[in-house]
């Protein structure tokens, strides 16, 4: 099993000093704002992904 992607930007200030929590699985703490938060994935939508075409031209 492989483990699972870790972000590379803080959602709150955009810097990149994150560093994995001690408060569990998916938790982070961002040193450059000193705030810290977690991370889940909430699943797959059931429709999915949906392209709706514009009607250009095909080639």
């Amino acid at each position: 099993m492989s483990e699972r992607a870790a972000p590379f930007y803080c959602p709150y200030c955009g810097d990149e000093d994150l560093r994995p929590s001690e408060q569990g699985h998916g938790a982070w703490e961002c040193a450059a704002c000193n705030r810290a938060f977690r991370l889940k994935f909430l699943g797959l939508l059931a429709q999915g992904l949906q392209h709706h075409d514009a009607g250009g031209d095909q080639i």
